[in-house]
């Protein structure tokens, strides 16, 4: 049972008790309760019925999550591995661009896509967009054959964790640009996944709210990964370069 819940439960009893006994107190007529009072007393009887409306909504939410990105057997063994990722990547309202094509293919702003992508079977997928999308490390069964990958852009998921980072190794051997900015679950710990990626040329990492020491972080980014141009905007580096110079000369000793 959350803290939240709680107070909330003791909360409305305790207003629905105060407002009942000013009732009584002011009147002596047996006039009805107000329809405030009424209501804080329901909601303080249907405690549990809230908290199991709320604990179905979220296990919901987990599922809906979780099918959309299964792995899209089903496309594959009809139209094969390309256009299996492709339709993955626009049925989460992400774009992509074929080996050997200049058109981008996306969703508009009511979420539908063209079907001319069908026409490019057989074509591998070069750049992807899923910016601001649901996609986690489940998700990227859909995008691991692949092998032509060279751009991934990922800005702003919620879903992509450290896990998913550390799955990023799949794609060692084409990745040339990755965006990973703005994801409030990536720590510094997922950040050192990345040392598999030696073919990455271009790397943004700006505003990730989980990296406490940004300056020493980027250090160590460049050291791993010295043929990679890193962005790393979105920082106080000022406040933590005392911290981060120190950090580094005790890890030289």
């Amino acid at each position: 049972m959350s803290a939240p819940m709680i107070t909330l439960r003791r909360c409305c009893q305790r207003s629905a008790l105060l407002l009942v006994a000013r009732r009584q107190w002011s009147s002596s007529s047996a006039a009805p309760a107000s329809l405030l009072s009424r209501c804080l007393l329901f909601l303080a009887q249907r405690y549990y019925d809230v908290e199991m409306v709320l604990s179905w909504r979220s296990k919901l939410e987990r599922d809906q999550l979780r099918k959309k990105n299964l792995y899209y057997g089903y496309t594959e063994r009809f139209y094969g591995p390309d256009i299996a990722t492709a339709f993955y990547i626009l049925s989460l309202g992400g774009g992509f661009r074929f080996v050997g094509q200049t058109e981008w293919f996306r969703t508009n702003s009511r979420g539908k896509f063209n079907w001319d992508f069908l026409n490019h079977k057989d074509t591998p997928v070069e750049e992807v967009d899923m910016s601001n999308t649901i996609i986690n490390y489940t998700g990227l069964s859909n995008l691991e054959r692949q092998q032509h990958l060279r751009t991934l852009k990922l800005q702003g998921c919620p879903e992509v964790d450290d896990w998913f980072l550390a799955g990023l190794h799949r794609f060692q051997d084409s990745l040339e640009e990755l965006d990973i900015s703005h994801c409030p679950r990536i720590t510094a710990g997922g950040l050192a996944a990345l040392r598999n990626l030696r073919g990455l040329k271009r790397l943004n990492v700006s505003s990730l709210p989980r990296i406490s020491n940004p300056g020493l972080v980027i250090i160590l980014l460049e050291e791993m990964l010295p043929q990679c141009q890193i962005t790393a905007d979105g920082y106080d580096f000022a406040l933590r370069q005392a911290g981060g110079e120190s950090s580094v000369v005790e890890t030289g000793r």
